[in-house]
């Protein structure tokens, strides 16, 4: 026993430590869990409750970010980034509503956090679509990504007072330092001009504020999967609204060129975003985030191979460092 902790701190330690259980946990498992929290001192929780990513759920998270690079790829090479956006939600809404006689409605207390998200994924894929229509695949994909998870962490911060300890912090920093310097290698910044980086930053912007909304409302619902199912079922209509009006002139066409793109997409998308809110109902929010976005190293390396965009040293030295931010996240707890 550390001599600094006191006998106070001890028997908050032998009656407060949590019982080991497999499985995401509830909703009431969560206020439970801040319940506990608020009654106990820092060094107490840390020593409590200070635990590292499961493997399995750093597996499932990697698996999750393979399945969005391949996904974001089939909607930049798309004749229409944005038709195929709108098929890929349709496809996902669809899925969604196959699964709701299992779910049932979602849960009363979601429906604020389901609002918020189908507003922000709206943003999201206009800011998205819009940057793969003026900006390569790997400019505007690692800039969006690589701001994603700064935004979900300081907002989990403010919002829901989830802090990283020092090793979080700094695997965070590490991730998102490689996934922003591919942005830069060669100077592309300077060559496409302004406006493929204002869409991967406003597209990051709203990466961070649908990740906290989700993360936070998963973890209200009674099940995961409920609040999963209704995300995907809710989300997509504005953007497939807006997508066919503008599109009215030539929608047949559009669609016959894009349904196959999208429709793969719209699968790869449920299940890699689906297993992501899984892995945030019983994780941190931003480690879970700045994990996922591992997925700019795929995408370049698609890049490369399918597109014929340039990877080199400095990218290969980017991933390398993002490997090692892996390496820390496995190790790293949360205060």
């Amino acid at each position: 026993m550390p001599e600094n902790v006191d006998t106070g701190t001890v028997d908050q330690l032998n009656s407060a430590r949590p019982t080991i259980r497999v499985g995401p946990l509830s909703g009431a498992d969560h206020r439970s869990t801040a319940r506990r929290r608020s009654d106990l001192s820092p060094v107490a929780w840390r020593f409590c409750y200070k635990e590292c990513m499961d493997p399995l759920i750093i597996f499932v998270v990697l698996c999750a970010a393979a399945t969005h690079a391949t996904w974001n790829t089939l909607v930049k090479v798309g004749d229409d980034p944005l038709m195929t956006a709108a098929v890929l939600n349709i496809a996902t809404a669809v899925i969604g509503l196959a699964l709701v006689p299992v779910t049932g409605l979602p849960d009363p207390g979601t429906w604020p956090f389901l609002i918020a998200s189908a507003i922000t994924h709206t943003g999201y894929f206009l800011c998205l679509t819009g940057g793969y229509r003026i900006g390569d695949l790997s400019h505007v994909y690692p800039l969006a990504r690589g701001c994603g998870p700064v935004y979900a962490a300081v907002l989990t911060y403010i919002v829901a007072g989830e802090t990283l300890n020092p090793a979080g912090v700094v695997a965070v920093a590490l991730i998102c330092a490689a996934i922003l310097s591919l942005t830069f290698v060669g100077g592309r910044i300077v060559r496409n001009g302004m406006a493929p980086v204002l869409f991967g930053l406003g597209t990051g912007l709203f990466i961070g504020s649908y990740t906290l909304i989700d993360g936070l409302g998963v973890r209200q619902a009674g099940t995961p999967l409920n609040f999963i199912v209704w995300v995907f079922v809710l989300h997509g209509f504005p953007i497939v609204a807006f997508a066919f009006w503008r599109r009215r002139a030539t929608l047949g066409a559009s669609l016959r060129a894009n349904w196959r793109r999208g429709a793969l997409g719209g699968c790869l998308g449920f299940v890699g975003y689906g297993l992501v809110l899984w892995a945030m109902s019983t994780n941190p929010i931003a480690l879970v985030s700045a994990l996922r976005e591992t997925s700019v190293i795929i995408a370049a390396m698609i890049g490369t191979r399918l597109l014929g965009e340039p990877f080199g040293r400095a990218r290969v030295a980017a991933a390398f460092v993002m490997a090692c931010g892996i390496v820390m996240l496995q190790g790293a707890g949360w205060g």
